[in-house]
C-alpha cells in the first residue's frame, strides 16, 4: 500500500474543479472501465492515490471553505460530472495576490469575476510554513494568465518548502534557464510551462501542422481563434496580460512545422469571450497551404470541448510524473514529461517523440536520453 501523493494547489479555479472530481471519480475504478485516462498506473499509483493537503485562492467565496466545496463554489462553472467530493479537512487559504487579479475583472458580475477576500496577505515564509507543515510534495500552478509576479512568488515558495512544482500556466520557469538550474540545485522536479489538454485546440493544431510536414505539404498560413464563458477567458480580454500565453501557443504550432511560418501568416490565441459558453472552449481553426504541384488548398476545423476537464485529464499525469521523479531523486527540469504535457517546454518534441520519450520516463529506461535532452538546450527546437 503506498503512501498518498500530496500535492498543493495554488488558484482553486475550475481546472482545480475538475482535477479534485477526477480524482474522486476514479477512486476505486476497475481500470479497464476507467474511460478517459492516458495512464490508470504510473510508478503504482493510480489516480486516486492523489490528495490535497493545501490550497490557496484570493477569492472571498472560497478562502475559509474546505477545498470540497471551494471547488463548486462561483465563479467556477465548470461541468459537475463527480458531485459527491467528500471533505478534504483542508481549508482554503488567503493567497498572495501581486497581479494575479485583472483589475477589469471587476467591471463584470459577481458570478463572472473574482472577488478578492479582505482578508491578510502571506508572506513567502507564511507559505512555506504552510507547505512544510501540510508535508506537501508539489505545488500545482493554476493562477490565471499574466500572473508573473505570484508565479515567481510560488514558485520560490515552493523551493524554499523543498516541494516540486507543475507549472500549468505559460509564466516561464521550466524554460528558463535561471529557474531549470535551481530546482536542479535543490534535487526538485520541475514541469511546464502552459499545460496541453488532453485534446483541446493546441494539441489538435500541433498534430494537423505535423501531419502536413510528415506528408510534403506546405503551411502558407493558419490560424487558431478560440473562445469561452470562464474567468479565463474574462481574463484574458486584458490583453496586456496574454504576451506570454501567445507566445506559448504560437511556438508550439511553430515548432512542428516543416518550416518557420512568417509572423504576419499565423494567428495562435484566444479571441474572446462569451458568458454563456461557460466552461465550453470552442475552437476555430483554418490552415491554408499548397500541396503536389504547387495546388493551394484550405482545411477548416471547428472543436467544441470542456475546458478544464482537458486540463485535468493531462494534470493528473504530470502529478504522478513529479511524484516519480521524487521518488527516483530526480531534481531539475523533466524534459520528457514536460515535452508531451506541455505547450512552452524546454525542449520541443514532436507529440509522437514526446509520448514514447515520456513512456520511456515512466517506466525508467530514459535516463540517458534525460540527459540528452538537457544537452539539446542549446541546440534543438527550444521551448523558450
Amino acid at each position: 500500500m503506498r503512501d498518498k501523493i500530496r500535492i498543493a494547489i495554488v488558484g482553486v479555479g475550475n481546472c482545480a474543479s475538475s482535477l479534485l472530481q477526477g480524482i474522486r471519480y476514479y477512486h476505486g475504478r476497475d481500470p479497464e472501465d476507467a474511460i478517459g485516462l492516458m495512464h490508470w498506473d504510473i510508478g503504482g499509483y493510480a489516480p486516486g492515490d492523489i490528495e490535497v493537503v493545501a490550497a490557496f485562492d484570493i477569492d472571498r467565496r472560497k478562502v475559509g471553505l474546505d477545498v470540497a466545496d471551494a471547488i463548486f463554489a462561483p465563479p467556477n462553472c465548470t461541468t459537475v460530472f463527480c458531485p459527491d467530493v467528500p471533505a478534504t479537512g483542508v481549508s482554503v487559504r488567503m493567497g498572495r495576490v501581486l497581479d494575479g487579479y485583472a483589475e477589469h475583472m471587476a467591471d463584470y458580475p459577481d458570478a463572472r469575476t473574482f472577488l478578492p477576500a479582505d482578508a491578510p496577505q502571506p508572506d513567502q515564509a507564511q507559505v512555506v510554513r504552510v507547505l512544510r507543515q501540510a508535508r506537501a510534495e508539489m505545488v500545482l500552478n493554476y493562477l490565471p494568465v499574466g500572473s508573473e509576479q505570484a508565479t515567481r512568488f510560488y514558485a520560490e515558495c515552493a523551493l524554499e518548502a523543498g516541494c516540486g512544482f507543475v507549472n500549468n500556466m505559460p509564466v516561464f520557469i521550466a524554460s528558463d534557464p535561471a529557474w531549470a538550474r535551481r530546482f536542479e540545485a535543490a534535487g526538485l522536479p520541475l514541469i511546464g510551462d502552459d499545460i496541453k489538454a488532453q485534446l483541446g485546440a493546441t494539441i489538435t493544431h500541433r498534430t494537423l501542422t505535423d501531419l502536413c510536414r510528415k506528408r510534403g505539404v506546405t503551411v502558407d498560413r493558419t490560424y487558431q481563434l478560440n473562445t469561452g464563458g470562464n474567468t479565463d477567458f474574462l481574463n484574458m480580454l486584458n490583453r496586456a496580460r496574454l504576451k506570454s500565453k501567445k507566445r506559448s501557443k504560437t511556438e508550439a504550432v511553430q515548432s512542428v512545422a516543416a518550416q518557420r511560418i512568417a509572423d504576419e501568416n499565423i494567428h495562435v490565441g484566444p479571441s474572446d469571450y462569451v458568458p454563456w459558453q461557460n466552461d465550453n472552449k470552442v475552437c476555430f481553426l483554418r490552415i491554408e497551404g499548397r500541396m503536389f504541384g504547387d495546388v493551394p488548398f484550405n482545411l477548416e476545423l471547428r472543436l467544441s470541448v470542456e475546458d478544464s476537464p482537458n486540463s485535468a485529464g493531462v494534470a493528473i499525469d504530470m502529478i504522478r510524473c513529479c511524484k516519480l521523479a521524487l521518488t527516483r531523486g530526480e531534481g531539475g527540469v523533466l524534459y520528457a514529461p514536460s515535452a508531451f504535457f506541455c505547450k512552452h517546454p524546454p525542449v520541443q518534441h514532436t507529440d509522437d517523440d514526446a509520448w514514447r520519450l515520456t513512456e520511456a520516463f515512466i517506466d525508467g529506461t530514459c535516463k540517458d536520453k534525460h540527459a540528452e535532452l538537457a544537452a539539446q538546450r542549446g541546440g534543438g527546437k527550444a521551448g523558450a
